[in-house]
């Protein structure tokens, strides 16, 4: 056997090497009902109660929208590093898995918009730190953000919530927002009692994240300011909520409070004695009469 003969298989076997790695560097091929171009997988409006099994390693941008999705499996982006664009918007969802954007640290846009959320989790979107553009809004049921709901998204620029069911927002879940441009919260139920007075404060003092819409934003409760603008409210509006009792008040309140209960039965007392009285007179004159 000559001295190449041992190292021709492996001549041989090269080119298929490559083709493996550059396949599997490719990921799967375009799933079925979707088009891909480039980077950007479309699958939208395909009437899909699943998410595709497997995407394009390199998807960029996918769009899942206008579809039937009520779940999306744990894990599902771990594999796709590039992706930055990801539209879900007009789905069934109602929550997502525990650290779905684990393995998608790119992803800027993020669309959960006209879904069936009712609650936004603690650390929902923590993995996605570079998310930019976060749009929750037409979740009709969405009545509660978790203070830590958007914990790790100091990069973010554009946040939605407007046309939701919230009736209150947590400051907490706001201030982590150092980058925040804009925000959406107009078409909410807001109860403008004592607890609105530190988030509209927050809101008045950075009056340039609010768009047109969010300053048209009303109250719905209580009753004596329904359907009054959320920005139309003054300091004036809370003044009820600052009056407080000192010890003192307390104290004397208290007293008070004894005094009557001692008035009280002190009247009853004599008011008794009284009817008493008046019984055994009108007895004895019966009885002189006789």
């Amino acid at each position: 056997m000559g001295p190449g003969a041992g190292r021709r298989p492996t001549m041989l076997l090269g080119p298929w090497l490559v083709a493996a790695v550059v396949a599997a560097g490719a990921g799967a091929g375009c799933p079925v009902l979707c088009t891909c171009r480039g980077q950007a997988v479309d699958c939208s409006g395909q009437r899909l109660f699943s998410v595709p099994a497997e995407l394009p390693l390199d998807t960029g941008n996918l769009s899942l929208a206008h579809n039937r999705i009520a779940s999306i499996p744990l894990g599902y982006l771990a594999c796709y590093a590039q992706l930055r664009v990801l539209d879900l918007r007009n789905n069934s969802l109602a929550t997502l898995p525990a650290r779905l954007f684990l393995g998608a640290r790119r992803l800027t846009h993020l669309d959960l918009s006209y879904n069936n959320f009712s609650l936004v989790t603690a650390d929902m979107f923590l993995e996605a730190s570079e998310l930019l553009r976060l749009d929750l809004s037409h979740n009709p049921w969405l009545c509660t953000v978790h203070p830590k709901a958007f914990r790790g998204l100091a990069q973010l620029r554009e946040l939605d919530l407007s046309y939701g069911g919230l009736s209150a927002l947590s400051l907490d879940a706001l201030e982590g927002l150092t980058g925040l441009v804009t925000l959406r919260i107009g078409g909410n139920p807001w109860v403008c009692g004592c607890a609105m007075e530190p988030f509209l404060k927050w809101l008045k003092s950075r009056i340039q994240l609010c768009t047109s819409d969010s300053q048209l934003a009303k109250c719905q409760a209580p009753p004596e300011v329904k359907e009054v603008p959320l920005f139309s409210l003054t300091e004036e509006s809370f003044k009820a909520c600052h009056l407080t009792l000192t010890l003192d008040d307390y104290l004397f309140i208290a007293f008070v409070g004894f005094v009557v209960s001692i008035a009280s039965v002190a009247t009853n007392f004599l008011l008794g004695i009284t009817a008493n009285c008046c019984h055994r007179w009108s007895k004895a004159s019966e009885d002189e009469e006789v």
